[in-house]
């Protein structure tokens, strides 16, 4: 197996390189006092990579935690290290135009502050989304406050608003509890704990908002100038995000590659849950992105991590990505064509020498063996073929017939622990976990667990993975607790389309619970000159928009109309304002529909990337 060299110090040289000033103390609180973000607690970082870290990962973090303002060329800033994202900083004639907003306000206010103490009270002249993941739009009021924001440009790639809440809407409690994981939320910032999440340090926990995009970027080669500075785009969506781009700045010399190559190997599927992303198309576009813009940078920076100088330096990261997801494409294509199966693939599956020993392909926050389920996933789905894997028992009918089979309780505990006496803490694993699914109130089977979590967390490269398996044993020993990020914000609710808000009603549905309801309500919104039908039948929501065509004297008369403007319908669905809206029929149907939504407080979670 090759391994990257330690002596190599271009990474730290490159992360040192145009630092102007720290931000002091580094913890950043919201209006309440309450600390939404503090890079000071990883301070430990300074010392020596001790047992209970990878190595690598070590490194990674030491690097990752760099935080202040930084020059990357001649009118370009970065603010690093104040979130998991970057913000970046683009002087024009008259102000700054802002790329990334990171994720909260508090931050990105923070970010800004930094810079106009170093370079000037300059006024925010323009503001770019590179792409629909939360960390990079969620601290749009910390730069345009409400009321700033008039004939300032907002660009965006096409699809931008449908995906920035699509992604996680629909399953946002479930990817919530997961990022929880993901992230080591809840872990203590310290050499045994959470040293980061590879593709930054953390989340930050502030109020997220959106502002919605004035300009739409739908083809590579748009050009748009901001405030005297003139871009030229690369569209590359369904890569890193469904709606993403890189861009260049030709008068600068400079080029911004968005998420689509940074200093790691990215996910294929995120651990939090998402739509597996196309390997293949990523590898593609990185390709596009070598030719389209050849020869006309001197200095690529990205939305996470330092940049990189050099126009041969910055095309060896690119053509190094660009082969690490094509080849991780590719060769599972091909094994599953022989017969593996996703476990199999990743088990065999070794990268080339010259990509394996590059610093910025290895999986602090990706890894291979999880973006090679995920593509075998995109094309096979998550049956392998075998009949005995089509109708397996559910996982505590399962543990508990493994114990069984293992000859009871005392007999399974004390071949796990035979298992970790070996070394294979894979399998202890397993086995433990039979155990604990079996009678979740065995204490001492949860303590071997815990234990062998931390082994496995502590010693993986990969910051997620760590993540995961030391949140993993701190349930296991202390229970499940904590706050999960509250990230509801009246603008993302009112950033979803009608259709998604419709949705978002359906999904909470308790069916059992509605199997026997028949019901149709109209929604009427006169601020869209649009109505909608809600027709709940079988335990099924389904909702479309009426024809108000010469069709229309044909349709059965809804049970209940409700006449509304779309801000009183987001108010609705959070128990307020149902006096003050215009309605004929019966208003019990309401009350009926609402009975049946699981979610009590009826509102919208979205999470992070």
């Amino acid at each position: 197996m090759s391994t990257p060299r330690f002596e190599d110090t271009t990474d730290f040289e490159n992360a040192d390189r145009g630092f102007i000033a720290a931000l002091a103390p580094a913890r950043i609180e919201n209006a309440g006092g309450r600390v939404v973000y503090d890079n000071d607690a990883y301070a430990f970082l300074d010392g020596e990579c001790p047992d209970t870290a990878h190595p690598n990962l070590w490194r990674q973090a030491q690097l990752a935690s760099k935080q202040g303002l930084y020059s990357v060329t001649e009118g370009i800033y970065q603010v690093r290290g104040l979130d998991l994202s970057n913000m970046t900083l683009v002087e024009g004639e008259r102000g700054v135009v802002v790329i990334d907003p990171l994720i909260s306000t508090e931050c990105a206010a923070a970010a800004l502050a930094l810079y106009r103490e170093h370079r000037g009270d300059r006024p925010v002249t323009g503001l770019i989304y590179t792409h629909s993941h939360a960390d990079h739009f969620g601290g749009s009021r910390g730069v345009l406050p409400p009321g700033t924001e008039s004939g300032v440009p907002i660009l965006a790639p096409a699809g931008f608003m449908e995906h920035a809440i699509s992604e996680n809407v629909y399953a946002g409690n479930a990817m919530t509890r997961r990022a929880v994981y993901m992230y080591g939320d809840r872990l203590p910032r310290a050499a045994d704990g959470q040293i980061g999440a590879g593709l930054g340090m953390a989340m930050s926990t502030g109020t997220i908002s959106l502002i919605p995009p004035t300009v739409d970027i739908t083809e590579t080669g748009q050009s748009e100038t901001v405030d005297g500075v003139r871009i030229v785009f690369q569209l590359t969506p369904g890569t890193e995000a469904p709606a993403e781009m890189n861009f260049l700045f030709p008068d600068l010399r400079a080029l911004c590659l968005a998420e689509n190559v940074t200093h790691t190997m990215h996910n294929i599927q995120t651990l939090r849950g998402a739509m597996v992303r196309d390997a293949r198309n990523w590898s593609r576009y990185i390709d596009e992105a070598i030719e389209y813009f050849a020869g006309q940078y001197d200095v690529g920076f990205a939305s996470h991590h330092w940049p990189t100088w050099g126009h041969d330096n910055v095309v060896r990261l690119l053509s190094e990505q660009r082969d690490l997801y094509g080849y991780m494409h590719d060769q599972t294509l091909r094994m599953l064509n022989e017969g593996l199966v996703a476990s199999e693939i990743a088990e065999v599956m070794q990268l080339p020498p010259a990509i394996e020993s590059a610093w910025n392909t290895r999986g602090y926050y990706g890894s291979l063996s999880h973006n090679v389920k995920a593509i075998y996933y995109r094309y096979l789905g998550w049956f392998e073929g075998n009949p005995a894997t089509l109708w397996e028992h559910p996982p505590v009918e399962q543990a508990k017939r493994h114990v069984d089979l293992a000859g009871g309780r005392d007999s399974a505990l004390a071949k796990a622990r035979a298992y970790l006496e070996q070394g294979d803490m894979r399998f202890a694993a397993t086995v433990l976990n039979y155990l604990v699914f079996a009678d979740p109130e065995d204490t001492e089977a949860k303590d071997v667990l815990a234990s062998v979590y931390d082994r496995l967390g502590q010693g993986s490269e990969n910051a997620t993975w760590r993540n995961f398996y030391l949140t993993a044993a701190l349930e296991l020993r202390a229970g499940v607790g904590g706050e999960v990020a509250d990230v509801t914000n009246p603008e993302m609710v009112m950033a979803l389309t009608t259709e998604q808000l419709l949705d978002s009603i359906a999904i909470r549905i308790d069916g059992p619970k509605a199997w026997d309801e028949d019901l149709t309500i109209d929604v009427v919104l006169t601020d869209e000159g649009r109505s909608h039908r809600l027709t709940l039948h079988n335990g099924a929501l389904t909702h479309r928009t009426l024809n108000t065509g010469t069709h229309s004297a044909a349709r059965p008369p809804a049970g209940l109309t409700l006449t509304l403007t779309k801000p009183q319908l987001v108010g609705l669905l959070a128990g307020q304002g149902l006096d003050q809206v215009e309605h004929a029929g019966d208003m019990g149907l309401l009350q009926r529909l609402f009975a049946l939504v699981t979610s009590p407080d009826k509102r919208f979670a979205i999470v992070t990337p």
